[in-house]
């Protein structure tokens, strides 16, 4: 295959201090062939989704500081136009559509990685976090932790599979369910929710979608889940929880919600032996449930965080083969400034793509 030709600049959308505003660089370094390590890969991408994470990055308000200055980003889907010298067993190759999630890379090789558990390896790396991300138009990947996309399937459409999709699709795979069980979603109009009722529905389950607004409210209903609560109309979120329910309560709860009030209400609506899947991360906000009636009923509490090399595969087949569709606006990446502060406002339904100037 031809090589591509790699420019020496690109645009890219970087926070120089953690808090700042955004700054759309036009004259942003890209790295030659000749510069990538054995391993990594330079992937010239078409898109990349925006995720609530990257918000928290920019701003830096949680416990483990970003890097800066940082290019945000980790839902990119692009082209490889190059890999390192000396990259040995590539499952990859130049001229291969994939997917960058938020776990760029991990050693592989440590307990934690051979127990599949690679997102949660010592050495990780962060897709715009502890490394640039996609919010620029050539970024820098590993070969061993690209996703494939398959053919056919529409790369803005891809995007947010492969954090909001894989994040919720491990979350429900592990949520200790079985076909017909309840699961409650809290947050479920918003960019992972919306995925999770999707996937919960293809897992057989029934689903309760907690969220507020219209636009949320027919989103959710459209994808399947059957009943719907307002928690800003509802007057007892828990009583009707356990009336939908037979006032026994829902089996499971996949909280994507970023606040502490998801969680604490959950302990009080899940049935005896019910498991609280945690996947929402608020920055600063404590899990207060009550220790009594945790033992008690036997709940499981679970924190579930996005989602390894299969997951990702996994979610992105069953994207791929149309069970699952993300709702999504596409926008440019000079709108990103725009994108944060209406997720800022909690206004933004589905989610938002980027799509790169070419």
């Amino acid at each position: 295959m031809a090589a591509f030709t790699i420019p020496n600049t690109q645009h890219a959308a970087v926070v120089p201090h953690s808090g700042d505003a955004i700054e759309i660089k036009t004259d942003f370094p890209v790295k030659t062939q000749a510069e990538l390590a054995p391993g990594e890969c330079l992937v010239k991408l078409h898109c990349t989704g925006v995720c609530h994470t990257d918000l928290h990055a920019a701003m830096g308000d949680w416990p483990i500081p970003p890097k800066t200055p940082l290019v945000g980003g980790h839902e990119g889907v692009g082209i490889i136009v190059a890999i390192g010298d000396n990259t040995s067993h590539s499952p990859v190759k130049v001229g291969d559509r994939v997917g960058i999630k938020w776990l760029a890379d991990s050693c592989l090789n440590c307990e934690q990685c051979r127990k599949g558990r690679e997102q949660t390896c010592v050495e990780a790396k962060l897709s715009g976090y502890t490394v640039d991300g996609t919010f620029q138009q050539y970024v820098v990947s590993y070969v061993n932790h690209v996703t494939k996309i398959p053919d056919g399937f529409d790369s803005n459409a891809a995007a947010s599979i492969l954090c909001a999709g894989v994040t919720v699709y491990r979350a429900i795979k592990y949520s200790q369910t079985t076909p017909g069980d309840w699961i409650v979603l809290p947050g479920a109009g918003g960019g992972l929710g919306h995925l999770a009722v999707q996937y919960a529905k293809v897992a057989g389950l029934r689903v309760i979608a907690v969220d507020t607004g219209a636009d949320k409210k027919a989103l959710c209903l459209s994808l399947g889940a059957d009943k719907w609560i307002d928690f800003k109309e509802s007057k007892d979120i828990v009583a009707d929880i356990l009336a939908i329910t037979d006032g026994l309560g829902a089996h499971s709860a996949v909280v994507t919600a970023a606040s502490s009030s998801g969680y604490k209400q959950a302990i009080e609506y899940l049935r005896n032996g019910g498991t609280l899947m945690a996947v929402g991360l608020p920055g600063k906000a404590t899990l207060e449930a009550s220790i009594f009636f945790t033992v008690f009923k036997s709940i499981s509490i679970l924190g579930s965080y996005v989602g390894n090399r299969q997951d990702a595969a996994e979610a992105i087949d069953i994207a791929a083969r149309g069970q699952v569709k993300c709702s999504f606006a596409l926008k440019q990446l000079s709108d990103l400034s725009a994108v944060y502060e209406g997720m800022t406002k909690g206004t933004v339904a589905g989610r938002i793509v980027l799509e790169m100037p070419q």
